[in-house]
């Protein structure tokens, strides 16, 4: 079984990892979810939105029984110093329905401090797409640095079943960026309807512009958090490998021992 499961919304934001991977199709509490398995991860892309992700979260967890549950994928910046195409691990996650968090523990690394030395910041997940002046709402009523629409949705359902959670976004629209009216092409079960987007788009002009630079920020940011994660599935590849390694090397003393003991040390 895998040891980390991570949930996106979309495949496009992890298309450069899933690529690669084996692609199976389930069913779970009668809904169909397509999944990425290679080695000791697999990904399930969920779709837009808090349900869609919790459902994707629970379908996973049942099904793959994974160690560590993480949520990756886009977030909108709210701090200005983030740039498209910065990496975001947080250390704290909330849930604007309720100002609920979650505290996030990063392995190898200082409470609240990333690589560098600096202070971690929230991520905080809104129920809806947040334009310009709706992050300058979420940055001065939660302290946030970055929201997204799902990792709350994730990190209720890692701790509803006591399995370890974590984060990593990528910045695909920075603070100042005011997206096109997206939410009417999100459907109930987190699916973007992307010909009625680019239907709706073809006919308002003066959309045109805005639309290219976020698909090229959107591009640029999958690449770069494909890079990550294929970074760290290798490092959880290597920490396989040297788990067997190490088991083997216990199960192997006992067994010269008990060759030495015959007669002559003969098998």
């Amino acid at each position: 079984m895998p040891r980390v499961a991570i949930v996106a919304a979309l495949e496009r934001e992890v298309s450069r990892l899933t690529r690669t991977c084996r692609r199976v199709q389930q069913q779970y509490e009668g809904r169909s979810f397509v999944f990425f398995e290679q080695d000791d991860a697999v990904v399930v892309c969920g779709g837009i939105g808090l349900d869609a992700a919790r459902r994707a979260s629970e379908a996973v967890i049942a099904l793959y029984r994974p160690t560590l549950l993480q949520s990756v994928g886009f977030a909108g910046a709210l701090d200005a110093d983030l740039r498209v195409g910065d990496l975001f691990t947080p250390s704290v996650v909330i849930d604007a329905r309720d100002g609920s968090r979650v505290q996030i523990q990063h392995k190898g690394k200082d409470e609240d401090k990333n690589e560098d030395g600096r202070r971690e910041h929230s991520l905080v997940t809104f129920m809806a797409v947040a334009g310009a002046k709706q992050k300058a709402s979420l940055s001065h009523a939660y302290g946030a640095k970055a929201v997204d629409m799902e990792a709350a949705a994730v990190a209720a359902a890692a701790h509803a079943h006591g399995i370890p959670f974590s984060a990593t976004k990528v910045i695909s629209d920075d603070s100042s960026f005011e997206l096109p009216e997206m939410a009417r092409f999100i459907d109930s079960q987190g699916r973007f309807h992307t010909a009625r987007f680019a239907a709706f788009v073809a006919l308002r002009p003066w959309l045109w512009s805005r639309v290219a630079t976020l698909a090229n920020n959107s591009r640029n940011a999958a690449e770069i958090l494909g890079e990550h994660l294929q970074r760290f599935h290798q490092e959880l590849n290597r920490e396989s490998r040297q788990a067997s390694a190490l088991a083997t090397e216990e199960i192997a003393p006992p067994a010269a021992a008990a060759i030495a003991s015959r007669p002559g040390g003969r098998q």
